[in-house]
């Protein structure tokens, strides 16, 4: 269709056109759309035009270097990432450990140069050895293991033992290079080292007053043996669950349990009754050791009295020899004669003499003895 003949929908020529009336006298024609033109030919250029026309838009080297800085961007963009308050992130390069980055935002070269791993290294985490817990939280199912839990004492007794290991990561780079399975490595370490430590102790101590000891001892030897596998791993505490006979021998072990309780008691009588005893004749002794010492000493004092009497006696003697004679035989006289009986003579009486008998006067005369109570 010619643009000179161009009207308006009445029919009418369109005076206003924008490319001229419909004379056509500056004989202009409408605008090239694919010239690159704004409007009119010879008009400033569209950038976005030059850049995707002719052909395939890639061939270009300004598109091609164009999108090469967008994607370079992108990729390394991708280098930041996060680190938990809980974790610590362990950089490599190339695969190599490259280092260790707090919590925060922090960046690193993007996959495949580069790449980060966060574990969690404030995390408690826990391993069961001889059963394994189950539930929902509020009611917990164990299942026993029986293959892990019984092991062989000292005395060649076999004891069923469980036990759970707590352990958290002391260090996130021997951890994540040295360690493929920490879980497995763990229980296995563990299993290994209780077996040892009840393997030194008889059956009555792993159950009752050596139990606290043998967990400190094991947790000790575990964590011996995870640091010199070097794991970067700690281990925070160690609780045993069950120290019990085997359950197929359960109820012979508490016959004899019983049996020993027993014995026990019977040793607990026998010993109070030696200590009753004992006790007894350790007081009798003493009474009697006592006695002695007390007669010892009496005898002791008189024979020092009679001694310092004697030696008064011979002082006054050596005074006066007559009056001191006849004093110490009227003491005598007056001494035998109180315990005889006794007859007074008359010499002037002729014939048979009426006896007086004084004796039993003297006893009627005393008063009777008061009965006490």
């Amino acid at each position: 269709m010619a643009w000179n003949q161009q009207k308006n929908p009445w029919g009418q020529d369109q005076p206003g056109s924008p490319w001229g009336r419909g004379d056509n006298q500056n004989n202009q024609e409408p605008p090239d759309m694919d010239s690159g033109n704004s409007g009119y030919r010879g008009g400033p250029k569209n950038p976005f035009r030059d850049m995707f026309s002719g052909g395939n838009p890639f061939n270009r080297p300004r598109t091609i270097a164009f999108f090469a800085i967008g994607a370079l961007l992108v990729w390394l963009a991708t280098g930041f990432y996060r680190v938990d308050a809980n974790e610590l992130g362990v950089e490599t390069v190339f695969g190599q450990y490259a280092g260790t980055t707090t919590p925060g935002l922090n960046y690193n070269w993007p996959a495949p140069i580069g790449g980060v791993q966060t574990p969690r290294v404030t995390e408690v985490n826990r391993v069961e050895i001889g059963f394994v817990s189950s539930g929902d939280g509020q009611r917990t199912v164990n299942r026993d293991r029986v293959a892990e839990s019984l092991m062989l004492t000292g005395d060649e007794n076999i004891i069923d033992i469980q036990f759970v290991v707590f352990w958290q990561i002391k260090d996130a780079e021997d951890f994540l290079f040295n360690v493929r399975d920490p879980e497995a490595t763990v229980k296995n370490v563990a299993e290994s080292a209780m077996r040892e430590i009840i393997g030194r102790n008889p059956f009555d101590r792993a159950r009752t007053l050596g139990r606290s000891e043998i967990q400190n001892q094991a947790r000790e030897l575990i964590q011996s043996m995870l640091d010199g596998y070097q794991t970067g791993i700690i281990v925070t505490n160690l609780q045993m669950q069950k120290v019990d006979p085997p359950q197929s021998v359960i109820d012979a072990f508490r016959d004899v349990q019983a049996a020993r309780a027993d014995k026990e008691r019977a040793i607990n009588e026998a010993q109070a009754y030696f200590n009753v005893i004992t006790q007894q004749a350790d007081g009798q002794g003493q009474q009697i050791v006592k006695e002695a010492e007390a007669y010892r000493e009496e005898k002791v004092l008189i024979a020092q009295g009679e001694s310092q009497r004697f030696l008064s006696l011979l002082a006054e003697y050596q005074k006066s020899p007559n009056t001191t004679r006849q004093r110490l035989y009227l003491e005598n006289i007056e001494q035998i004669l109180q315990t005889m009986p006794k007859i007074l003579l008359d010499p002037n009486q002729a014939g048979p003499l009426p006896l007086l008998p004084l004796q039993q006067l003297l006893q009627q005369q005393k008063p009777a003895p008061v009965a006490t109570p």
